[in-house]
C-alpha cells in the first residue's frame, strides 16, 4: 500500500485505533479483527476530516474504511444529517445501509435513511421526517428529493462517493457536482473506487484539499484466491456445461453471468429443471423483486443466482463458491467485478468462463493478457 506516494505496510488492529467501544464490540461480533490495508490507510485520516482518495481492489473493505469514521463522528444527540454517501446503483446503497446498520449494532440512536430510484418516494420522505443522522443514496434520487426540498444539506460534514469511477461513467457527472456544489459546510470528501478514472481525479482536482492518497494494490495478500478456467462449449451446449459444473460437491451459493437480460431469463427457466432453488436478477426487475432475490440469495434459500453485471460490482456477498461465465464478458473490467464475487473473505474460489466463438476466444486472450492472471484451459 501507498501514502500519498510513501510505501506504508499497515499492520494494525481495530482494537488499537482509538476506535468507540460500541464499534469495536460490532466488528468483534463479526470476527473482525485487523483492518485491512485500506482501512487501516484511510480510517485515520477520516477521523482528522482530512480529504481522502483511496484505490484498492474489489473485496478489500472500502466500506468500512468509510463507514467506520462516518460512525464515530455521528452527534448521536442531533437530528441533522452529518453524513452522505453517494452510491452508483440501488443494490449498492442498500448493502452500505445494510453494512453501516452493522457498524451501529450497539451504538443507539443512530439513525441511517436510504435513498434510490424504484421506490415510492412518499416512503422515503417519511424515511427523512425520522431525521437520519446519515443517509446512502444514488445521484439521481437524492437530487429528486433536494427539488423537492424533503432532504437538506447544510448540515453534512462528510461526503463519500463509492464506486466513484462507475458512478461517474455511468453519466452522474453532472448530479454529483451539483450535489457536492450543495453542500456548503462540507468538511471532507473521501473517493473510493477500484480504479481511477480521468473524471475521478477532475472530481478530486475540483472539490477536495491537499488529499490523502491512498494506493492498495493488488499484490498477493490482497488478491483474491480464485482459480480460474477457460471451458470450450458449443453454443447448443453451453446448458449442459454449465448443469455438469453444478454437480460439484459442497456447492452453497454459485453466480452465473450473461451479457443480457434475456439469456439471463432463458438460463433460469432451464436450470429450473435440474435445481429448484435458482432465480435470476436484471435490471428489468422491480426493485421489491431484486431486493428479495438477493435476501435469499444471501440467506442460502436460493443457491443459484443468474444474473447480468448488476450484479457484478458493490454487493458485499462474500461467500461465494463458484462463478461461471456463461457469456464472456466484453471487457475486462466486467470479468474483474464478475469473478471477484467468489474468493472473498480468505476462502478459495474458482471461476469458469465458457467459451464457445471465436470472438469469446479472442476475448478470453485479452482478459488474460490485462490481467496478468493464468486462465487455464481445460475440458470436462
Amino acid at each position: 500500500m501507498e501514502i500519498n506516494g510513501i510505501e506504508a505496510t499497515p499492520n494494525q488492529n481495530y482494537s488499537e485505533m482509538g476506535l468507540h467501544e460500541g464499534i469495536l464490540r460490532a466488528l468483534e461480533k463479526k470476527n473482525f479483527i485487523s483492518a485491512t490495508p485500506v482501512q487501516a490507510g484511510a480510517i485515520p485520516h477520516f477521523m482528522e476530516f482530512e480529504d481522502v482518495i483511496a484505490k484498492a481492489p474489489t473485496g478489500t473493505g472500502k466500506t468500512y474504511a468509510f463507514g467506520i469514521p462516518m460512525v464515530a463522528q455521528v452527534e448521536v444527540d442531533s437530528s441533522d444529517l452529518q453524513g452522505l454517501i453517494l452510491a452508483p446503483t440501488r443494490e449498492l446503497a442498500l448493502q452500505i445501509q445494510q453494512d453501516l446498520r452493522e457498524i451501529c449494532t450497539f451504538i443507539s440512536g443512530i439513525r441511517i435513511g436510504c435513498l434510490y430510484g424504484g421506490q415510492p418516494i412518499n416512503h422515503q420522505i417519511t424515511q427523512l421526517k425520522k431525521r437520519p443522522q446519515i443517509v446512502v443514496a444514488t445521484p439521481g434520487r437524492l437530487m429528486d428529493h433536494m427539488k423537492r426540498r424533503t432532504v437538506r444539506l447544510n448540515k453534512v460534514q462528510t461526503v463519500v462517493l463509492d464506486e466513484a469511477d462507475r458512478m461517474l461513467d455511468m453519466g452522474f457527472v453532472r448530479d454529483v457536482t451539483k450535489i457536492l456544489d450543495a453542500v456548503k459546510n462540507r468538511r471532507n470528501l473521501g473517493l473510493f473506487s477500484a480504479t481511477m478514472s480521468r473524471e475521478v481525479m477532475d472530481i478530486s482536482w475540483v472539490y477536495q484539499r491537499d488529499p490523502v492518497e491512498i494506493v492498495v494494490r493488488p499484490v498477493e495478500e490482497n488478491k483474491p484466491d480464485i482459480r480460474q478456467y477457460r471451458i470450450k462449449a458449443s453454443k447448443d451446449g453451453k446448458v449442459q456445461t454449465v448443469v455438469d459444473l453444478l454437480k460439484t460437491d459442497q456447492l452453497e451459493r454459485v453466480i452465473i453471468f450473461c451479457n443480457t437480460k434475456n439469456t439471463t431469463d432463458r438460463l433460469q427457466a432451464l436450470l429450473k429443471e435440474y435445481h429448484k432453488t435458482v432465480d435470476a436478477l436484471h435490471g428489468d426487475l422491480k426493485q421489491k423483486v431484486r431486493e428479495n432475490v438477493l435476501k435469499s440469495f444471501r440467506k442460502g434459500d436460493v443457491s443459484i443466482l443468474v444474473a447480468t453485471d448488476v450484479a457484478a460490482r458493490g454487493l458485499d456477498i462474500d461467500d461465494v463458491d463458484m462463478v461461471i461465465n456463461y457469456d464472456v464478458p466484453e471487457d475486462t473490467e466486467y470479468y474483474v467485478h464478475r469473478i471477484g464475487r467468489t474468493g472473498r473473505a480468505k476462502r478459495q474460489g474458482v471461476a469458469y468462463s465458457l467459451v464457445s466463438t471465436i470472438t469469446d476466444e479472442i476475448r478470453m486472450d485479452e482478459i488474460e493478457k490485462n490481467t496478468g492472471q493464468e486462465i487455464t484451459a481445460i475440458e470436462l
